[in-house]
């Protein structure tokens, strides 16, 4: 899995509203996952919201969302062996793509309190995935500011693409990168400051 992270803060950047009018906190009530259309459509994006808010992961989950980009609007190459060794793009062989994006927080803080926490998680998961194998999938995690209630600070975004000859072999793409995401979710950074939720 290619996977990489960048930081996109001020000058109009996105920004992440966690405690937003549609937020379901898995955390507290798991079972209403059912709620969340994206997951209630796609099985394996239902396991890894249920993995990154389980009782041994360090984040909550505020947002998701699931859909079909345009191959051109990933931007990154999917490299892929062909049958006599060499490399060749998957984009010639592709012609579906499946992504989704989430919006993390840590658990014990509403909002990461310093970007270079935020940062220092992204660093980490990226390590852990490099020797992750889906050789039709990517991770870009972003730095993003955010409020959650009255906490402003700092959350990831993590995007996750994957492409197929058709969209049951991007969605099995995808479904294999989730769960080489929920199985890396790596610890936290010591917290500089508390904001509970």
């Amino acid at each position: 899995m290619e996977a990489d992270w960048e930081i996109e803060i001020g000058g109009g950047a996105a920004a992440v509203e966690a405690l937003w009018a549609g937020f379901v906190d898995l955390r507290a009530q798991p079972a209403r996952i059912v709620e969340i259309a994206e997951a209630a459509g796609f099985p394996p994006l239902a396991r890894l919201l249920l993995a990154l808010n389980s009782p041994p992961s360090p984040l909550w989950t505020a947002k998701c969302d699931l859909w079909s980009p345009a191959m051109e609007d990933l931007g990154l190459p999917f490299p892929t062996v062909s049958r006599d060794g060499g490399c060749e793009a998957q984009a010639a062989m592709s012609s579906s793509a499946l992504a989704v994006y989430i919006d993390l927080l840590p658990l014990a803080e509403s909002v990461f309190a310093d970007w270079r926490q935020a940062e220092s998680l992204c660093r980490s998961w990226v390590e852990r995935l490099e020797s992750a194998f889906a050789p039709d999938a990517a991770l870009e995690l972003v730095v993003r500011q955010a409020v959650a209630g009255l906490a402003e600070g700092f959350a990831v975004t993590a995007y996750l693409s994957a492409r197929g000859r058709d969209r049951a072999a991007a969605a099995a793409a995808l479904a294999v990168a989730m769960k080489a995401l929920a199985a890396s979710i790596p610890s936290l950074p010591p917290a500089t400051a508390v904001g509970l939720r």
